[in-house]
């Protein structure tokens, strides 16, 4: 019972505090992974993949993965629930008072400092991201060649020919089965 709450405040303030979006949870999934312990980095890695290659927001998705690996079914409804609570809680009492301060200066000024702050944690998850997928864990800094090269010419074919992303994310799956990166 205890982990249920702790789960369900873990996400409560992910969600309240994950300004941008779901990469913006990924700095607040790291650090609850080294407080808590209830998934590892690979874990993290598995759910960005899972969360990216699945409908639905990525967010959602993340927690509802991460919840369901500490405590099965139930916690990744939890984790959700928790979540996505912030967000409601926050539209509606705002959705009620923004007409009237649309055009506050406060209200503009709050809108201005949370789009630099959604730029840095996406940011730094992406940075978090790129490091776990394109070095090798251990001792020093090794690149991991194959996934680098991988990533590159991914990427490159991305801007070329521009297909749908599924496309893309059935390539990446390929590659991983075959080459196993």
């Amino acid at each position: 019972m205890m982990t249920a709450i702790k789960l369900y405040l873990e996400f409560f303030f992910t969600g309240l505090f994950a300004v941008g979006g779901g990469l913006a949870t990924l700095p607040f999934l790291y650090e609850m992974s080294a407080r808590t312990g209830w998934f590892t980095n690979q874990d993290i890695l598995n759910l960005i993949a899972i969360s990216e290659s699945t409908p639905g927001a990525i967010g959602i998705n993340m927690s509802t993965y991460a919840g369901y690996v500490t405590l099965g079914i139930g916690g990744g409804i939890l984790a959700t629930l928790a979540l996505i609570s912030p967000s409601v809680i926050i539209i509606v009492v705002i959705s009620r008072g923004l007409e009237r301060f649309r055009d506050s200066k406060l209200v503009q000024g709050i809108f201005k400092g949370l789009r630099p702050a959604s730029a840095g944690l996406i940011a730094a998850a992406g940075l978090g991201v790129a490091r776990l997928a394109l070095l090798h864990a251990g001792e020093g800094i090794r690149f991991n060649i194959p996934a680098i090269v991988f990533g590159v010419l991914l990427f490159a074919c991305m801007k070329k020919w521009k297909l749908h992303v599924a496309v893309y994310i059935g390539c990446a799956a390929a590659a991983g089965i075959l080459v196993g990166f």
